[in-house]
């Protein structure tokens, strides 16, 4: 039993998180439903289920204990114990997470599990090669992206984003309608490297504001960049921008819109170019140029909205399917429910139907793409 004294500390402790730190919102991974919770001082982020969310969403400082107890044991129909309250809390408090706690957890392999059964995760910095590394471009990402939404941000308005995404719908439309144009625009453009090295040039540019625009999208919504600056994998060198706290943006459609501003990007630098082709006579050279851009651009945006990690399109799956290592969490359901797993059984139908799902869709997506590509060879092949 607990000491009357000990009962009285209790009932006036009202733990509360610091302000700073980011939860997120509830996410499927594997069987199990969690919450991402990060410490932005360390940058660490770690998983805690949905009766620990339940806490600290709670941990206001308004409220001690006692009460905290209360509405736990009213939700689940269990109180907590004295070892309950002293896990959870040491927990919290030695990761940094509490108010009057440490200022940082002390540093942990990234991916342990701790006692508490969250796990850590923090991305070491990768080492920088002539072959392969990152580079900063800016000193304070964050900041120029903030100067870029100050300037920009209107465009993301619906008077000015309809009828960009109506031009870019009817761009693409045309783009199908006379896709034998652009094929053969394309095959032309490869026999000529001026031009193509002209092409070339305006894809990576397209490539770089594809980058900024998650940054622009990611500020408008309460996001932060922590990086922008140049990644190269030798012979490939493109610009990257990392929103800090992507999965703790305040909605789903949020993250969803941060996610999908590339590829939009990438087609609306191609709108101008469309408008000359379709509208403006020019010489043949320029003609099959401009339609060789317009095939190469549509399918660098559109390859971006494939399914498959680590492309955006697997991110905005993975939002709709409101779940965390969703390509890893398919997987072994699918294998589970192959072999007749019992296992198999203990996920609950919201995470079935969007793990089945996802297999479903991505498989349909790589049919179409090896249909296509089929599709090519053959008539690249018959002319």
């Amino acid at each position: 039993m607990t000491a009357p004294a000990d009962r009285v500390e209790a009932d006036r402790y009202r733990p509360a998180l610091r302000s700073d730190v980011l939860v997120s919102d509830e996410f499927l991974l594997g069987a199990r439903s969690v919450h991402l919770v990060k410490n932005p001082r360390s940058g660490k982020s770690y998983e805690v289920g949905v009766k620990e969310h339940f806490l600290l969403a709670r941990m206001d400082g308004t409220r001690g204990l006692d009460e905290l107890g209360a509405e736990y044991a009213a939700e689940y129909g269990k109180r907590l114990g004295d070892a309950n309250w002293q896990r959870l809390l040491g927990m919290l408090g030695v990761r940094g997470l509490l108010e009057g706690g440490p200022a940082a957890p002390p540093a942990e392999p990234a991916g342990t599990a701790d006692t508490a059964g969250t796990v850590a995760t923090a991305d070491e910095p990768p080492k920088r090669t002539l072959l392969r590394g990152t580079l900063p471009l800016v000193a304070d990402a964050d900041a120029t992206a903030d100067r870029l939404h100050r300037a920009f941000g209107f465009l993301l308005a619906a008077p000015f984003m309809v009828p960009l995404l109506l031009l870019i719908t009817a761009m693409e439309v045309v783009a199908v309608a006379r896709l034998g144009e652009l094929l053969d625009g394309a095959a032309a453009l490869f026999t000529n490297p001026v031009l193509l090295a002209g092409v070339a040039a305006l894809l990576w540019f397209s490539t770089a504001l594809h980058e900024l625009a998650h940054g622009v999208v990611a500020r408008r919504y309460g996001g932060q960049v922590a990086e922008i600056g140049l990644r190269w994998r030798l012979p490939v060198v493109i610009m990257y921008c990392t929103v800090d706290n992507y999965q703790y943006l305040r909605t789903r459609w949020h993250r969803i819109a941060t996610a999908v501003a590339g590829a939009v990007m990438n087609l609306v630098v191609l709108l101008p170019f469309c408008a000359v082709w379709l509208l403006v006579p020019v010489d043949d050279a320029t003609g099959e140029a401009l339609a060789g851009l317009l095939l190469l651009g549509s399918v660098q945006a559109l390859a971006m909205l494939v399914p498959f990690p680590p492309l955006d399109g697997y991110k905005i799956a993975a939002q709709l399917c409101g779940a965390t290592a969703l390509a890893a969490s398919s997987r072994e359901y699918v294998r589970l429910a192959v072999r007749r797993d019992p296992a198999a059984k203990a996920y609950p139908r919201r995470a079935r139907t969007a793990y089945l799902g996802y297999t479903a869709g991505s498989l349909l997506v790589l049919a179409g793409i090896v249909a296509a590509v089929v599709a090519l060879v053959v008539r690249l092949v018959a002319t």
